[in-house]
């Protein structure tokens, strides 16, 4: 209950409005690719969506401990478990691989199923990163936060790196810490067929923080004023 008055705040309600009839949609096209195939291949990316939520809940419960003033320690728990599963969000994108390893007709359609959710997650992402962005901000200046988002990006291309390539995720580093250092140690990826160069986490990185960057930049966007005689005649009348 407490989560949904975070997520309908008035400063969070419009886009976080719109990410749930995108997220509804999203679920909708897959499900209804399910039905079309007879088959459950696609229900990951309604996973991979649900993964995607998780960092703007923690975000937005980092926030508001922030702002309540105490609590501080809570503050350092949310936003550690923020940047762990921050990777989820735009990892999605990566699902594109699999039209490739093992696609099985439709691509285009396929194409825009998996860039529909990628592009949400994508999108939930960077609203909890604009969050902690703020948080940061509003603690340590306006430097201190930009390089907090450049540095959080970094980390997330290196998550979705090894999501992908060593089958790593957010959850082994709670629940099986040990099999994670393991399997960093031998260095052996998962997939080795579509293993990439050592360059995938610093562009993927690159490419959050771009985005993240033009993204931003929109949020200073104002509505443009136009001119209406006939609208300035009327008030004028009544």
């Amino acid at each position: 209950m407490k989560l949904l008055k975070l997520l309908l705040k008035p400063e969070t309600f419009v886009p976080v409005l719109a990410l749930i009839f995108a997220s509804g949609m999203d679920v909708a096209l897959v499900t209804g690719r399910i039905v079309q195939t007879h088959n459950i291949r696609y229900a990951y990316l309604i996973w991979n969506l649900f993964l995607g939520w998780l960092p703007l809940f923690f975000a937005l419960l980092a926030v508001e401990r922030a702002k309540s003033g105490n609590g501080r320690g809570w503050v350092w728990i949310w936003s550690g478990l923020w940047l762990l599963f921050f990777p989820n969000a735009p990892y999605i994108f990566t699902d594109l691989i699999h039209l490739v390893l093992d696609f099985a007709g439709h691509f285009w359609g396929d194409l825009i199923l998996i860039l529909c959710c990628a592009v949400t997650g994508l999108l939930l992402g960077f609203i909890s990163l604009y969050l902690m962005h703020a948080l940061v901000e509003g603690c340590r200046g306006i430097a201190a936060g930009w390089v907090f988002a450049a540095a959080a990006s970094g980390l997330a291309g290196l998550g979705v790196f090894l999501g992908r390539f060593f089958r790593l995720n957010s959850w082994d580093a709670l629940m099986r810490t040990s099999k994670l250092i393991q399997d960093l140690s031998t260095g052996k990826p998962h997939e080795v067929k579509a293993y990439p160069s050592a360059a995938f986490p610093l562009l993927f990185g690159l490419f959050l923080f771009i985005t993240y960057v033009a993204l931003h930049g929109m949020t200073h966007l104002s509505k443009p004023r136009f001119h209406n005689p006939g609208r300035r005649a009327e008030d004028q009348a009544g």
